[in-house]
């Protein structure tokens, strides 16, 4: 039987899960220990440690992709999270405030796509092994 962490979807998932609790810890560190005032400045702040996070794992440990430049991955890395941090705002802004439907229910479609375009985007463009 395969082993769990031979299928690179859960490895994803994995990955997902621990950056997104490295991203929430550094908030609650920000806000009860740094003593910063403001949940949004806090976040950005927690965004940058969560995203970090995440290229590592998807680096390491989904994609196992060490043989092409770090510098060249990190950079595709921040375009393709750019580019689904917009996505995500289109998504939100066209369901809750041109639609006026539910903002949670945007939130998680908007979610959903970012997950799926980070995956294919990692695989198929940010570690893309070099031919």
């Amino acid at each position: 039987m395969d082993s769990v962490l031979d299928s690179r979807p859960l490895r994803f998932l994995a990955n997902g899960v621990a950056a997104t609790a490295v991203h929430f810890a550094i908030l609650a560190f920000c806000l009860h220990v740094v003593g910063i005032g403001s949940a949004g400045a806090s976040n950005l702040i927690a965004s940058a440690g969560g995203v970090l996070a995440s290229f590592l794992g998807n680096r390491h440990f989904v994609f196992r992709s060490t043989d092409s430049s770090l510098l060249a991955q990190l950079h595709r890395f921040g375009l393709l999270y750019l580019m689904l941090c917009l996505g995500q705002g289109l998504i939100l802004y066209l369901w809750s405030d041109v639609g006026g439907l539910d903002y949670r229910v945007g939130f998680a479609i908007g979610v959903a796509v970012q997950a799926v375009c980070t995956y294919y985007g990692g695989q198929h463009w940010v570690f893309k092994p070099r031919s």
